[in-house]
């Protein structure tokens, strides 16, 4: 859930119901792999049900993803393929927004650019900070009344609009789930 917070905390009210309107909601039964490590995709996913698992090839499973994730977005920035595989868990319901859509949004609305690449750039930050400390580097052993940030804590700017983004994410399932 913590990705979507920080994603739809920096879009605008507009920006969401784009998403949701411009998305196609996707049934992924238990098994299938929506996202394969080394292979293009067309479409960018919220997992808005369910639990998926996301899988390295010589790792195996490295995280499991809940309501509220959004998969795919890195390869919607460089157009690079997947770094990872996602596979359902459980039975899962998905947003798909696909790149071509996406991509005709970008261009057309400055706006929704600007907050869009700044939210993957404000998530991919927290990820890359999150990597940088589980792997140990800059451990300054730093106190508890020290002004520095603790492990797993959004950036202050990022929990200013926590609240607004879960109660678009709440309404964005609102509005999908009402869907046929």
């Amino acid at each position: 859930m913590r990705k979507v917070l920080v994603i739809l905390g920096q879009l605008s009210d507009s920006d969401v119901e784009w998403l949701a309107s411009a998305g196609s909601r996707e049934k992924i039964a238990v098994g299938r792999v929506l996202i394969e490590e080394g292979r293009p995709i067309s479409s960018m996913y919220i997992l808005l049900d369910g639990h998926m698992e996301v899988s390295l090839k010589g790792i195996g499973t490295v995280a499991t993803l809940a309501s509220g994730e959004i998969m795919g977005e890195m390869s919607m920035v460089d157009s690079r393929p997947p770094s990872a595989s996602i596979t359902a868990k459980t039975d899962c319901l998905v947003l798909a927004i696909s790149k071509d859509a996406l991509q005709r949004q970008l261009e057309a609305d400055v706006g929704f650019a600007s907050r869009f690449y700044k939210a993957i750039a404000t998530f991919l930050s927290d990820r890359l900070r999150g990597t940088v400390r589980r792997l140990g580097y800059g451990d300054s052993g730093a106190s508890l009344d020290e002004d520095v940030e603790l492990e797993g804590e959004l950036d202050l700017n990022v929990l200013d609009s926590v609240h607004l983004a879960g109660a678009r994410f709440e309404r964005m399932l609102k509005t999908l789930m009402g869907k046929g």
